[in-house]
């Protein structure tokens, strides 16, 4: 996956997919993609199920836009969405997009920006269809953000003033790291190694998330993926080498005979 802070990115989202209280943690995550030049939100807004959004629109700049439910059963909101991804595509300067929703209409607009070679990062929910997920570049999961900002808070220092942030959502329990994961990251070891079946991890991490998308260490109660790969020791063996300057280490991997 192309990685460059400097990408200008469009950031939409989907109030009525999305809970408004782990924004914080959200934006965060999208500028270690780049700058979210554009934030816009969607959603009806006379209604009162957002209402819990607006604090959130001021603190982080976010702009409204408003889109009447036309109809019942119907969601206005995602044909502003893609209309407005397609309005900013061929008239602003933008490097990505973020779609954050849980929907999976906005499939066909992933793909449609990714075929026009923008990069594309869609955050949702675990009950996220699969279609959307894979439709991105990279996609994150709201609970693994949910857990990173209650660590955030947890390390607070007492007598520190209270944040008038809402409160995240409950972190859900982490994914088991199953044979079927463990295949997947062998398969892509195979894929980069050299004739000493040595692979560089940062080059196994990209290719990882180019096979899936949705792939996070974090999904698996990892920071990092070279802490969870070491605990797989049983599987995959692990050597650090120095470069140049002696405190900078590339890390390798194999697969263990």
């Amino acid at each position: 996956m192309r990685e460059n802070t400097d990408l200008n990115l469009a950031v939409l989202i989907d109030a009525d997919n999305i809970p408004y209280a782990n924004i914080k943690g959200m934006l965060d995550e999208i500028t270690k993609f780049g700058i979210p030049s554009i934030k816009r939100i969607y959603a009806d807004w006379t209604k009162p199920t957002v209402a819990g959004w607006k604090p959130a629109l001021l603190e982080h700049a976010i702009t409204p836009i408003q889109q009447y439910s036309y109809t019942t059963g119907k969601n206005a909101t995602d044909s502003a969405m893609i209309i407005d991804a397609m309005d900013i595509l061929h008239r602003e300067k933008i490097d990505g997009f973020c779609i954050v929703s849980s929907d999976s209409d906005f499939t066909r607009l992933a793909t449609r920006l990714r075929e026009s070679s923008k990069l594309v990062i869609g955050i949702g929910e675990k009950k996220t269809p699969k279609p959307f997920i894979v439709a991105c570049d990279k996609f994150i999961y709201l609970e693994i953000l949910s857990e990173s900002e209650t660590a955030g808070r947890e390390q607070e220092p007492k007598g520190s003033k209270t944040s008038t942030t809402p409160k995240p959502t409950p972190a859900v329990e982490v994914d088991k790291i199953d044979a079927k994961l463990i295949n997947l990251i062998k398969t892509t070891i195979d894929d980069i190694a050299d004739d000493t079946e040595w692979a560089f991890l940062a080059r196994v991490g990209g290719l990882l998330n180019k096979k899936r998308p949705d792939f996070d260490p974090r999904n698996y109660g990892f920071t990092k993926l070279t802490p969870m790969i070491k605990s797989l020791d049983s599987e995959f063996e692990i050597e650090e080498r120095a470069v140049g300057n002696k405190s900078i280490k590339h890390v390798y991997v194999r697969i263990k005979k």
